[in-house]
């Protein structure tokens, strides 16, 4: 192998440069040309393809979003599309891919790995965690981060007007940022789509703490339960308790990557690298009890994520 490729795919998530730092470094140092497609598969059928040095991803390992943009392409689902970059590929002679992105960028890799001979890898970097075959994904812990900042805030203004607060955040269909933002935010309710709850159950916690004398609540929801106005608005028609909404949104996908998000977006680009060395493609990277691993890309959709339940358990303990 001689020349690989990089781009990554998707929503935007802190740490994506990391990754493509470490895969451009990691390649070079092993004697490969490295090319970076810019703007997802949709650089690629354009040919929107430049080689990458050493010095093109000097000081961006502390830069949030990504260098090479990021694009989503939903007819990449076209075989025919996809014979337009399999074709910009092998004009270029770039016979390995690594795919920096989600559930949807590794379903496009695939496809490229079952029709073409060009090698690919997938790492997954999305702030959802919802990525089965890895612990963590590469900006998780950032976004999670940036939740608890913005509820340690939301709180100061809740306890002066003795207000509760609904707090919105992403995850598309995980609970992950939702439940471990929630814990960690002293939030009286956690909702997540893996274990719907009763809004009763809501109103009862947040009537317990009344009774003890706390003035304020926190409700943290995950975004595929429902939108915080539509919570506010049952709450209130349902039992007459007023609610604040904040809606974090895309706020949570910037800013600079934590140090844990760095060092997991940089040990998984160099394993990405390390395995199309070894002749691996249709595989993606991941890391499980703190050791990297590789998993079939076919596997990788054959498991449902579902967050840690045990840990949920405890949150409704903590949440008393």
């Amino acid at each position: 192998m001689k020349k690989i490729a990089v781009l990554t795919s998707g929503g935007d998530a802190p740490g994506m440069n990391a990754a493509i730092r470490a895969v451009v470094r990691t390649a070079i140092y092993n004697g490969l040309e490295v090319y970076g497609i810019y703007g997802g598969y949709r650089g690629l059928i354009e040919g929107n393809i430049k080689e990458l040095k050493v010095g093109d991803v000097g000081n961006i390992i502390n830069r949030g979003g990504t260098f090479l943009f990021s694009a989503r392409l939903p007819e990449f689902a076209n075989p025919e599309v996809r014979k337009v970059a399999i074709q910009k590929l092998e004009e270029l002679g770039i016979e390995g891919l690594v795919v920096i992105g989600g559930d949807g960028s590794y379903r496009g890799a695939m496809a490229l790995s079952n029709e073409m001979s060009i090698k690919t890898i997938g790492v997954p970097g999305t702030i959802d965690n919802d990525i089965c075959g890895t612990d963590f994904t590469i900006g998780f812990d950032t976004a999670l981060n940036t939740i608890i900042d913005a509820i340690d805030k939301i709180r100061d203004t809740a306890s002066s007007h003795e207000r509760t607060f609904i707090i919105e955040v992403m995850g598309r269909n995980a609970g992950d940022l939702a439940l471990l933002a929630g814990i960690a935010g002293g939030s009286e309710s956690i909702l997540i789509p893996e274990k719907l709850e009763d809004i009763s159950e809501v109103i009862d916690r947040v009537h317990r703490a009344e009774a003890r004398g706390k003035k304020h609540s926190i409700i943290v929801l995950a975004e595929g339960v429902m939108s915080a106005p539509e919570l506010a608005k049952i709450m209130k028609e349902k039992y007459n308790e007023d609610a604040h909404c904040t809606i974090l949104g895309h706020i949570q996908r910037g800013g600079r990557p934590s140090a844990m998000d760095r060092v997991l977006a940089s040990r998984l680009g160099n394993y990405a690298v390390q395995l199309l060395l070894a002749g691996e493609s249709g595989r993606a990277v991941g890391i499980q009890n703190n050791r990297l691993v590789s998993t079939k890309f076919e596997d990788v959709f054959e498991d449902e994520h579902t967050v840690d339940l045990e840990v949920y358990e405890a949150s409704k303990q903590l949440s008393i």
